[in-house]
């Protein structure tokens, strides 16, 4: 079975790479499968990247699968190894070591590559991005050796690390050009409720203001604001964003479009590539319209979905968008996406504790968010996916048993 017609290869060992090699299996195909990772570790969980970097390697370091598991699926992992070009023409995917695989199929699971600022310093040690376990381990390393510590960014992974490193007891600053962390995804309401917790935590924040330089000879010293500032730092994260790696899919002829464009069954414009992961463009029922989910869940999902259409099975990806975070020891969660017209609705507790809101449009549920609100948010999941109508005065009042509504059958 050497011929391309029994070959798939996974360019990428991420969540969705990953899910897909096993997927094929699970689905009953049984032609050869190969993943192809540059990393040289064994294909790893990333959310924890950020959330336990003070608990040694142990604590951020885990595997998506244990090695028996690619030997049980007969799955050829590749690790340390990079694609250099994929050839549609020929159906041949040309490696860096110069092997050339003929593949029936490949998966483009190559995920997104961190953005770094373009200012003066900016290559100075001591600045890092956390995209990998290469990233992790440096920042684990200073992390250890003291602070202060300035984190530009306040997104998800921006805040979970300045989270851990609050905790290990240094003193965190972060820096937002917005009005406040995480404004994007939860809204003004709910991200004023984090930006709380971490001001109570004792991180320092500095809003409405961009970094213009960085300060040092050899190392990192400092980071100067718009304001003119300049906040001391023995180390610094990067946390501004992610782009897309399209390279190869572009380089292959494929269509992208802020990602890779692809449809319900991860095909691409190029019928021998499909893609999943970070990296896509994707319809999605939840969504207002096209784009790119960048969370570990939806991953996983789409990755096992590109798998079972790669065996052959006509699978269609419409899993809810879902992604958590871990800060000071709280998870938020959120279902959905909410669009900018959507009605805001905050359940009406009076408690540090935690929150819980919704989004509503033309009276359904379509999103929801909360901290340490695990069970109502499980009852909200139900209600969103089953576009149960609700009124905005019964996801407000506390005395509303989400339970009890989710329990009651959909309409038809």
């Amino acid at each position: 079975m050497d011929g391309a017609e029994h070959h798939h290869v996974i360019v990428g060992g991420s969540a969705a790479g990953i899910a897909a090699a096993l997927s094929m299996r699970q689905h009953g195909f049984a032609g050869r499968v190969t993943v192809v990772e540059a990393g040289g570790e064994l294909p790893y969980e990333r959310p924890p990247l950020s959330k336990a970097l003070s608990g040694g390697e142990a604590g951020f370091l885990h595997p998506i699968a244990p090695r028996e598991v690619y030997d049980e699926y007969r799955v050829d992992l590749r690790l340390g190894t990079r694609v250099h070009a994929l050839d549609p023409q020929h159906r041949t995917v040309v490696l860096d070591n110069g092997q050339t695989l003929r593949a029936a199929r490949v998966l483009l699971a190559t995920g997104v590559v961190p953005l770094t600022l373009s200012v003066p310093g900016s290559a100075l040690s001591g600045i890092v991005t956390l995209r990998d376990i290469r990233d992790a381990r440096a920042l684990a390393a200073r992390l250890s050796g003291g602070g202060p510590l300035v984190v530009v960014g306040g997104g998800f992974i921006g805040l979970e690390v300045a989270a851990v490193a609050r905790e290990a007891g240094l003193d965190v600053t972060v820096v937002e050009m917005g009005a406040q962390p995480l404004e994007g995804p939860l809204g003004p309401v709910l991200a004023s409720r984090v930006t709380e917790m971490h001001e109570r935590a004792g991180v320092t924040l500095r809003t409405g203001v961009a970094v213009v330089a960085f300060t040092g000879t050899d190392t990192v010293t400092g980071v100067r604001l718009s304001t003119g500032e300049v906040l001391p730092a023995a180390t610094v994260v990067v946390g501004i964003g992610v782009r897309p790696d399209t390279t190869l899919a572009e380089r292959a002829g494929v269509h992208c479009d802020r990602g890779i464009v692809v449809d319900q069954h991860c095909h691409t414009s190029v019928p021998w590539i499909l893609a999943a992961g970070d990296v896509t463009n994707q319809p999605n029922p939840y969504l207002a319209g096209r784009g790119r989910i960048e969370h570990w869940d939806n991953a996983q999902k789409q990755g096992a979905v590109a798998g079972a259409v790669m065996a052959g099975v006509r699978e269609k990806h419409t899993a809810l968008p879902y992604f958590y975070s871990e800060q000071f020891g709280r998870t938020i969660q959120m279902y959905g996406r909410p669009g900018a017209e959507d009605e805001f609705v905050l359940r009406d507790e009076e408690t540090d504790n935690g929150f819980l809101g919704f989004w509503t449009r033309r009276g359904v549920l379509v999103a929801a968010a909360g901290m340490s609100r695990p069970r109502e948010l499980r009852s909200a999941r139900t209600l969103i996916e089953r576009r149960t109508p609700v009124t905005v005065e019964a996801l407000a009042s506390p005395a509303t048993d989400l339970r009890a509504l989710a329990r009651v059958p959909a309409t038809p």
